[in-house]
């Protein structure tokens, strides 16, 4: 069998697509075509018409002829099942089969019939693995536009940055115009008056160290200045000047080049820079006297059978005091007594007194603990369990993916034990590279498909004895099962693995305790499922 053109025709005798297998002249293939309507018949589903040179084999699609030019030698058994084959394939990639519909998708029939048709042969292909062949992409390309991309990225990055740093100069250089003077007036109006003017600010410098009526040059040089200088109003040393003193914010052409690039559809962050001392809070700020926090934090790599690669839990217990006088307590806990579980104590902590009595107290009972200390607070005990029992487990994960054709089914099923309660729980699945998101069948909570990252994200906002388990089942299109791994988890809990709870607080130096609150987290740092 030799199969020399394939072609979409209309039954007016216009040629829509066109593919030549064999070494011809175009204007040979043309004629061949030309003569068709000529001589086709009408009322067969399937037919074929034998001219002196070539055979055509053909078959009506609605409004349109799908048709075959071969030699006369040709197998007539293989060339209606290569037509039959190809009509399978046109309603796959043109969805109107009119004159329109198959114009606008002529590329991708071309392409189907190249797979179909070699060389003049049929290959032994599916209509499956003909869309498979057509929809797969180059590792080359891909790796390319990776590429490409990041080094967008990469020149976009650099371009916020040089507008930034213009945009800071812009407004230091206008400072300064608009500042300069008024500086230097108001240091010539009493503002070193301020800091080293007055006769009690220069008799407790000299009498600090430097020795009063030493005669050092730099202290008759501001004696002088500060004589000089009482001689204005002391006003004028600490009122701002008029129409200036309240600009502290940008200009209005400062902003002009991040305003366009803005209007672009650019994302510009602005450089805020935070006042002197301002933080942001890690947990809501503290109310009661005494606040203890007890945190854990877990790191856990899950095999795909279900066994524990490596789990790992870190905790500590920190102590935040608002005011100093409260300072002078002892504190009390209450532990599960694990012996996997390792406890550590804080340098300044009396060691005896945590392992004979569980109370947490300084060394020097006189000493008191520091007050409005950043963050948590003060760290007083430190502790780490190590272990590989699987039940222990806050989340369990298991995946199964399975090929089917040209899809790929997957299957993804949480559990928790009954002791604990999760809070935010987000399971992360890596997805190959997809075209549009992935189509979900069923799922216990909401999803999320970040393309950027090509990943899907599984959130379930509470997991209590309502919904210990759940699944999540979805369909992309044929990939390696090692595509959906690693799987990432992230939760909180309010329950820790040591159970430690603060029992008392107890006063060190006589009196009473103050009040005090604590509060109880594990949060994960590392969850995969590998």
């Amino acid at each position: 069998m030799v199969v020399l053109a394939a072609s979409i025709i209309s039954k007016s005798g216009k040629a829509l697509v066109s593919r030549q297998f064999v070494d011809m002249s175009r204007i040979r293939i043309e004629g061949y075509l030309a003569a068709f309507p000529k001589l086709v018949g009408t009322g067969k589903q399937h037919t074929y018409v034998e001219t002196e040179n070539v055979r055509y084999v053909y078959q009506p699609i609605e409004s349109l002829y799908l048709l075959l030019v071969t030699n006369k030698q040709s197998n007539i058994l293989e060339d209606l099942e290569t037509l039959r084959l190809l009509s399978k394939l046109v309603p796959e990639y043109c969805h109107c089969l009119d004159e329109e519909g198959v114009s606008q998708t002529a590329f991708e029939l071309i392409f189907a019939f190249d797979e179909v048709i070699s060389l003049g042969h049929k290959e032994n292909v599916t209509v499956a693995q003909v869309k498979q062949y057509g929809e797969m992409e180059s590792h080359e390309e891909k790796l390319h536009k990776l590429v490409l991309q990041s080094k967008i990225n990469e020149t976009k990055d650099v371009m916020k940055r040089k507008a930034s740093e213009i945009d800071k100069s812009k407004i230091e250089k206008n400072r300064g115009e608009k500042g300069g003077f008024m500086s230097l007036q108001s240091m010539g109006s009493g503002r070193i008056d301020t800091g080293f003017g007055s006769d009690t600010n220069l008799s407790s410098l000299g009498g600090g160290g430097f020795g009063s009526g030493s005669g050092l040059g730099p202290s008759t040089d501001l004696d002088s200045f500060s004589t000089k200088s009482k001689g204005r109003p002391a006003a004028s040393a600490t009122a701002p000047p008029k129409g200036l003193g309240m600009q502290l914010g940008k200009t209005q052409r400062a902003n002009q080049f991040l305003e366009s690039l803005k209007a672009e559809g650019e994302v510009i962050v602005e450089d805020v820079r935070p006042s002197i001392g301002q933080s942001k809070p890690a947990a809501p700020p503290p109310t009661d006297p005494v606040t203890l926090t007890v945190e854990e934090k877990i790191n856990v790599t899950l095999k795909r059978d279900g066994s524990i690669g490596n789990f790992d839990v870190q905790g500590t217990l920190s102590l935040q005091i608002l005011n100093q006088e409260d300072g002078h307590i002892q504190v009390q806990v209450e532990t599960s007594g694990n012996p996997a579980i390792l406890f550590k104590t804080h340098p300044n902590i009396n060691k005896e007194l945590f392992s004979n009595e569980n109370i947490l107290g300084l060394k020097d009972p006189n000493r008191p603990f520091p007050a409005n200390q950043s963050g948590d607070g003060v760290n007083l005990l430190k502790w780490r369990m190590q272990s590989s029992d699987e039940s222990i487990l806050p989340l369990t994960i298991n995946c199964w993916p399975s090929v089917s054709g040209n899809e790929t089914y997957v299957n993804i099923e949480y559990e928790t034990p009954a002791q604990i309660d999760l809070q935010n729980a987000v399971i992360s699945v890596p997805l190959p590279a997809l075209r549009e998101a992935p189509r979900i069948q069923q799922i216990d909570g909401e999803w999320r498909y970040d393309s950027r990252n090509s990943v899907l994200e599984w959130s379930i906002v509470l997991i209590d004895n309502s919904n210990r388990s759940g699944s999540l089942e979805f369909v992309v299109p044929a990939a390696d099962p090692d595509v959906f791994f690693p799987i990432s988890a992230r939760f909180t809990a309010s329950r820790t693995f040591s159970d430690l709870k603060v029992a008392n607080i107890l006063p060190s130096k006589g009196g009473s305790a103050p009040k005090f609150s604590q509060r109880m987290l594990l949060a994960t740092e590392n969850y995969h499922v590998v």
